[in-house]
């Protein structure tokens, strides 16, 4: 029998992407939403049920219950959910604090649920081409590593993103991405300095972020901007034997937003003419992107076949990242991390 869902939450993270690709995977249904967009989960998804947050926290039919509300509400609700006997799948940011979010993973482990958080870039094709990269030493001894989410948003909307409220903010969001991906490729940095601005008009959150991580010799940065006419490579990895760059963002969430899903063709793959290019010479086909391994690997981790496809101590390490960088910028120094904790 599929793995009967709640989804608590249907905007652009809710209606987006978990929703297209739980339906993509056969071991899971969607039976049920917590939304105030009642019209728009029946126009979208007929026959699903349209519940308050108790109701669908208190359905017993329910086994996993995936949580893409406000960054501010994911570690109250997540534990509301492990407390009611769900598996759960927070949204990123996991929580927004490094501790909270290793209590939630402890809460999970104690009551023998699957606890996960929704790192989905680390199945972009670019990112999954990055790492084979690395792995096969194409680039030799790595001495910089740069990565860039950039955007052209001159104007600064009313929505909870763009607030300077908890979780809101670039670094939040797209912050969050970059620095999974870091510390997936190399781990806990040694250290952290951190720039963050608000540039556009009338900005209330942070909009533009510039982070310097340090590993040795290699030197990672992280950056993003909103007002970016041109934007830069989104990943430059210069080694001791080869260099890489690489324009253009993964093509999945574009897809899903014009209603292409996985298996269909097309699914994944990136244009010949945004392959990634060696310094002397020669691209690198980017991998295809699998956003739908990460609901295919949690079936297998809930039936006892594998671990989560993320972690709550990966997702944490994130967190803690973030509250170093907070501190860098607001203090005007270089944060150290104990990696020995992490």
């Amino acid at each position: 029998m599929p793995i009967r869902t709640g989804l608590i939450g249907y905007g652009l993270s809710g209606a987006r992407f978990h929703a297209p690709l739980l339906a993509a995977e056969p071991a899971f249904t969607l039976a049920a939403v917590a939304t105030r967009r009642a019209e728009a989960v029946g126009r979208e998804w007929p026959g699903v049920c349209v519940l308050s947050v108790e109701t669908l926290l208190a359905d017993p039919t329910l086994e996993l219950v995936i949580i893409a509300t406000p960054n501010d509400a994911h570690a109250a609700l997540a534990e509301r959910a492990l407390l009611a006997g769900k598996h759960v799948v927070v949204e990123k940011p996991f929580t927004l604090d490094s501790a909270e979010a290793m209590r939630l993973g402890a809460l999970a482990r104690e009551r023998g649920r699957c606890l996960t958080v929704f790192h989905n870039r680390r199945w972009d094709g670019d990112f999954l081409t990055v790492r084979q990269l690395l792995e096969q030493g194409r680039l030799g001894r790595l001495y910089s590593f740069e990565s860039h989410f950039d955007r052209f948003r001159p104007q600064v909307k009313a929505r909870w993103k763009e607030e300077d409220v908890p979780g809101g903010g670039t670094l939040w969001d797209l912050g969050a991405h970059l620095i999974d991906q870091a510390v997936e490729l190399f781990g806990l940095p040694e250290s952290i300095s951190a720039d963050l601005g608000r540039q556009r008009t009338g900005a209330r959150g942070v909009d533009w972020f510039h982070l310097l991580l340090r590993y040795g010799e290699l030197r990672v940065i992280l950056h993003s901007g909103s007002v970016v006419h041109e934007p830069w490579p989104r990943f430059v990895l210069q080694g001791e034997a080869e260099a890489w760059s690489k324009h253009g963002l993964d093509p999945q969430e574009a897809q899903l937003e014009a209603g292409l899903r996985p298996g269909l063709a097309g699914w994944g793959i990136e244009p010949a003419e945004r392959y990634g290019r060696l310094s002397r010479g020669g691209s690198i086909p980017t991998l295809p992107g699998r956003y739908e391994r990460f609901y295919r690997q949690l079936a297998e981790a809930i039936a006892g076949e594998g671990p989560v496809p993320v972690t709550a101590e990966s997702a944490a390490q994130v967190i803690r990242v973030i509250e170093a960088a907070l501190r860098s910028a607001e203090e005007g120094r270089r944060i150290s991390l104990d990696r020995s904790s992490g």
